[in-house]
């Protein structure tokens, strides 16, 4: 009979969260679920474990919890959520607080609390029962990253002075007091915007993070505050929203959204009524050879739940088209994860079946980093990647437009001129080129490849004041 330790990876919003149990004991705890909540149901069957706790390192920001459909999925937990930093919650909980404990078969879990990325944030300590004071492990939730830690500027700007303080305590009074040898297992890995150039390991240890981690290396706040500031990404729009649906408590959903399948002709007039916003999550090279009219190209990758976060409202209903018929759930799973529950159907047949009814397309045409570079200046040429991208290189003469940010400025380019538009490899570019279909840029163009093919041309590169 042995210790259950599981790590769940949700790609795209790059969420980690865990299953701790005891195979003899037969019970198990989740931390920090998505609410794609089936993994976890499967996981703890195959492990032939119940799932009793379900514990929450913080309010998320990044994605709606999973916490409340877990627990009436199972029907045999609790939810566990932290009162520490005067913490308060909609819906029905079990209160923790710091210096809690917990046994998991012979695994001893205690609460910590570790503001700074949120007040009320907690960390779980793991521990040997018959060792309680040497420690091989620590769940650190969204306080401390692999070469990282959680951003402490999420909350607004009357908050921040005082997280990014509560964090320099955390990490230095905190974690840095650990031994060497205990290993952090974070909330996130490589890719989220809870914290900067988050490391591509999905955990690590104390000692090593106290050698490498560049927020580990400040003993003086002044520095430590311009580093932690300085380097965070830009916030999200939708990180407000799911803090305040994830307190109040997301809606128990019991199954995932129905999404009717519409016939072609049903799925054409639901578009002309605007029963929905349109779109279409097939890959770019297939929505740039054919697609609806103005449909935005949101690509049915793992990343798909971020930029519809950052691109779509919440309360308007969505239709969708799909590279296959079969996809539907998996690609509703993606909208889930960032509060996305209203869908007023999908294309029956896909875009074939459109075809087939004889329905008009529109193409957004793709252009090879070598025609961008052969055209000069007759293409106007926008880089839609984030600013931390944007400064350390992008190609001559182009102009940034942080996609988030580009139907608003988009009356800055001239519509007469085609415009080519360009990310770290396509999947965003196509995004892009897509809303300027709807703002009216007949000559769009997308860049397969984009930056990273530009790079491995061997083309020039220019880098924010000029230099090359």
């Amino acid at each position: 009979m042995a210790l259950i330790f599981e790590r769940i990876q949700t790609e795209g919003i790059a969420e980690l969260s865990y299953l701790l149990g005891d195979d003899s004991d037969g019970v198990a705890a989740v931390i920090d679920p998505t609410p794609d909540v089936d993994k976890y149901v499967e996981l703890a069957r195959e492990k032939k474990v119940s799932i009793t706790h379900i514990f929450e390192t913080h309010i998320h920001a990044d994605l709606v919890s999973g916490a409340r459909e877990l627990c009436a999925r199972v029907g045999s937990a609790k939810v566990f959520v932290s009162h520490e930093g005067d913490a308060r919650y909609g819906f029905d909980h079990e209160k923790l607080m710091d210096g809690d404990t917990f046994t998991f078969g012979k695994t001893l879990v205690t609460v910590k609390h570790t503001p700074g990325h949120t007040p009320e944030h907690v960390s779980y300590v793991l521990a040997e029962e018959e060792h309680p004071k040497t420690p091989w492990g620590v769940l650190t939730g969204d306080s401390l990253f692999v070469n990282s830690a959680g951003r402490p500027d999420l909350l607004g700007s009357g908050e921040t002075e005082k997280l990014t303080e509560e964090l320099f305590h955390t990490l230095r009074q905190f974690f840095l007091r650990l031994p060497d040898s205990v290993m952090i297992y974070p909330a996130h890995g490589h890719g989220s915007p809870c914290g900067a150039d988050i490391g591509d390991r999905m955990e690590s240890s104390i000692g090593y993070e106290r050698l490498f981690n560049p927020y580990l290396q400040f003993s003086n706040f002044k520095k430590f505050r311009e580093h932690a500031l300085g380097s965070a990404p830009p916030v999200p729009k939708y990180y407000p929203r799911m803090k305040q649906l994830n307190a109040k408590g997301p809606e128990v959903l019991g199954h995932l959204p129905c999404v009717p399948a519409l016939p072609a002709k049903v799925f054409k007039e639901a578009v002309e009524k605007k029963e929905g916003v349109l779109i279409d999550t097939r890959m770019m090279l297939s929505f740039g050879g054919g697609h609806i009219k103005g449909a935005l190209n949101i690509g049915g990758s793992p990343m798909l739940s971020i930029w519809a976060g950052w691109l779509l409202e919440p309360d308007e209903p969505i239709l969708l088209v799909l590279e296959s018929d079969t996809e539907v759930e998996e690609v509703v799973k993606l909208f889930l994860r960032t509060g996305y529950t209203k869908f007023a159907g999908y294309l029956a047949g896909g875009m074939k079946a459109w075809d087939n009814a004889g329905f008009e397309l529109e193409e957004v045409g793709q252009l090879t980093v070598h025609e961008i570079k052969e055209a000069g200046t007759r293409l106007q040429i926008v880089d839609v990647r984030s600013p931390t991208e944007w400064e350390e290189g992008h190609v001559p003469g182009a102009v940034h437009m942080f996609l988030p940010e580009l139907r608003d400025k988009a009356g800055q380019l001239d519509k007469s001129k085609p415009v080519a538009v360009y990310c770290d490899s396509g999947y965003r570019a196509s995004i892009g080129a897509s809303i300027l279909k709807q703002e009216g840029f007949d000559g769009a163009w997308n860049v397969p490849g984009s930056w990273q093919a530009w790079k491995k041309a061997g083309f020039p590169i220019e880098k924010e004041g000029g230099g090359q």
